[in-house]
């Protein structure tokens, strides 16, 4: 399993990161692709050059993750204020 948190748990935000994901963004295959990166650097098959291109890539990748399940707590925890609003 993968540890999508930094030491501080967060992913490095090293600039601005675009926030918007795209309809067809799929979560779980960002994950994929992010442990096929890791397999592909730890196996040695890439070049130092695409090593550091796919290394970025998978950066992004984590920051679009982190971004979904930060959106989904929030919804998470809006339904639960809702529901804990609601007289019963």
């Amino acid at each position: 399993m993968i540890n999508f948190m930094g030491r501080r748990g967060k992913v490095a935000n090293s600039e601005s990161v675009d926030t918007t994901l795209k309809p067809d963004w799929n979560y779980e295959a960002k994950v994929a692709e992010v442990e096929k990166i890791i397999a592909q650097i730890e196996a040695g098959e890439l070049e130092l050059e695409e090593v550091f291109e796919q290394f970025t890539a998978a950066v992004e990748y984590l920051r679009q993750c982190e971004t979904f399940l930060q959106q989904r707590q929030q919804q998470v925890d809006l339904l639960i204020e809702t529901l804990s609003d609601e007289p019963v």
